[in-house]
């Protein structure tokens, strides 16, 4: 039989190995969690580049969804996981933080968006010109009560003043990624889109919408409660207001807040 000194040795070994094997390993030795974050659709594409250098770079695994701003907040409210939430305005993190599931003084702006007249078809966007003339069938936005984009859309066909006229041509997506997919299909002959979505594309035709005929498309990042005691949330928050995503952000048709 083992002698009782012995045992009580062993049962403190037995321990140790199990504190280990529990997360009591060196701080060293422990790979940061990841990080959730909610991303506006417009984002989708930069998100996806800016997540994989953050990957690189801290060794933690980002996982983003997407989706449109107002969807996104309310998934917040109602106890979504998030984050991390990077929205297409200031008016949702802005009401995160006063509504209590965002941190305060963590809320910034991270992009300017750029609203874009866009057709699949070279030659049919020329400007104004082609929403006053007003010969197409459809013209696709995003959802105005839910996306920022959807909001900027209807605020410049106001400016021009051709909204009335154009009201029963639009068809809406929930977000400006399903706008988006309305005028590349053909489902739709044209429709305000995001800068970002065809920055990388030469093809159609296109008319940047000048910013005087709409709202700021202020874009701003907040810290999500969940991701109070997250230090990889942190992170990807300094990495992006941090030089490399700033690039990647200007790449994809952004401005960016000096």
């Amino acid at each position: 039989m083992m002698p009782l000194a012995m045992r009580g040795n062993v049962r403190i070994i037995l321990l140790a190995i199990a504190a280990l094997a529990l997360g009591g390993a060196p701080a060293h030795a422990r790979k940061p969690r990841g990080v959730k974050v909610a991303v506006a659709a417009n984002f989708t594409a930069a998100a996806k580049e800016i997540a994989a250098g953050f990957e690189k770079a801290h060794a933690a695994e980002v996982s983003l969804s997407f989706g449109s701003t107002g969807q996104l907040y309310a998934q917040v409210t109602q106890g979504a996981p998030f984050e991390v939430f990077l929205a297409a305005d200031q008016t949702h993190p802005r009401k995160t933080i006063d509504a209590g599931f965002g941190v305060a003084g963590s809320r910034f702006t991270y992009a300017v968006g750029r609203l874009v007249l866009f057709s699949a078809s070279k030659g049919l966007v020329t400007g104004e010109n082609t929403l006053r003339s007003a010969t197409f069938t459809r013209i696709a936005i995003a959802n105005p009560a839910t996306a920022p984009y959807g909001t900027a859309a209807v605020a410049a066909m106001r400016a021009l003043g051709v909204y009335d006229r154009l009201r029963s041509k639009i068809v809406q997506g929930n977000n400006i990624a399903q706008a988006f997919q309305f005028v590349s299909s053909g489902n739709a002959e044209i429709g305000f889109v995001a800068l970002s979505q065809i920055a990388a594309s030469k093809t159609g035709s296109r008319w940047i919408v000048p910013a005087t005929l709409h709202p700021k498309i202020a874009q701003d990042a907040v810290l999500l409660k969940n991701g109070a005691d997250n230090p990889a949330a942190r992170e990807f928050l300094a990495y992006l207001g941090g030089p490399q995503a700033r690039a990647i952000i200007e790449k994809f048709g952004y401005g960016v807040d000096e």
